[in-house]
């Protein structure tokens, strides 16, 4: 009853990005498990959340191990691309699938390919877990995807520092509660930069494709995308509070505003020179007769 409680009152309180994940047969605190010995459910809704920290820098020079069990130090996944970060555990019977099962289907929905145009890197928070486990999700949600994303969709698992190192960066808040071996942690996505800077939150476990899409392009500092998207990019704009992009409605208008503009000038263009080739098609004529 009580975790059913935690687990309600998290959600309430963070109006759906954090959520409660069990974790059966943990009956001890992991190492970098975030704060320890939570003793009610308000000590969670206290501790569990996303503190925006926009510009922020991750630690590049962190070491975690790869789904081969190679090390690999976080700064191998950028200095081209844009890079989406999910924080989740790959023990999680909950909300970690529903986080990994929302970035899959805004995937699938987009024509930018995880390893074409960003990086994608998936980062266990819980210091136990290892590349056997990492393997296993990149098997299943490579099929999940559909796509050729083997080099460009990475799952890793390090030690409790990296750990700690990295969700301190982003902000991301997670706890232990012993009492009833469950984690309860925050969900969404983090978008970062190609120098790893933190360039947009996305909240929850569903991630609108547009809004995904919008936010790599802003990443990349316009190196990916089409003309469409920036025009998108000057109508749409990122919200920090709600983690979505919104529609400016004074900038729709000055597109619009502009766009009549052009195309009443291309109509009198086009009129003007209809005018013109009747009067030189008559004075044709008359030269004729």
């Amino acid at each position: 009853m009580r975790a059913m409680v935690m687990v309600a009152l998290v959600g309430l309180a963070l109006v759906g990005t954090p959520c409660a994940a069990t974790a059966q047969g943990r009956p001890w605190a992991p190492a970098g498990a975030g704060p320890q010995a939570a003793s009610t459910p308000a000590d969670v809704v206290k501790e569990v959340r996303f503190d925006q920290n926009l510009n922020g820098q991750v630690p590049l020079d962190a070491e975690f191990r790869d789904e081969e069990g190679r090390t690999v130090r976080l700064g191998a996944y950028f200095g081209r691309k844009p890079v989406v970060l999910a924080l989740v555990y790959y023990d999680c019977p909950m909300l970690c699938t529903l986080v990994l099962n929302g970035l899959t289907r805004s995937l699938r929905a987009m024509s930018f390919t995880a390893g074409n145009e960003f990086e994608i890197v998936t980062v266990s928070f819980d210091a136990r877990e290892g590349p056997a486990l990492g393997a296993q999700k990149k098997k299943l949600y490579l099929e999940h995807y559909g796509r050729a994303a083997e080099s460009g969709w990475h799952f890793l698992t390090g030690e409790a520092e990296s750990i700690r190192r990295l969700t301190e960066a982003v902000g991301f808040r997670f706890i232990w509660d012993g009492e009833t071996s469950q984690f309860a942690h925050a969900s969404g996505l983090v978008v970062l930069t190609p120098e790893g800077k933190i360039s947009k939150y996305f909240y929850g476990v569903e991630y609108a494709p547009r809004d995904l899409r919008l936010g790599l392009v802003e990443a990349s500092a316009g190196k990916i995308g089409s003309a469409t998207d920036r025009v998108l990019l000057f109508c749409y704009h990122y919200d920090p509070a709600t983690g979505k992009y919104g529609l400016v409605i004074m900038n729709v208008i000055r597109v619009a505003g502009t766009g009549t503009a052009i195309g009443l000038a291309l109509f009198i263009t086009a009129m003007l020179r209809r005018e013109k080739s009747r009067s030189w098609k008559l004075e044709i004529r008359n030269q004729k007769i």
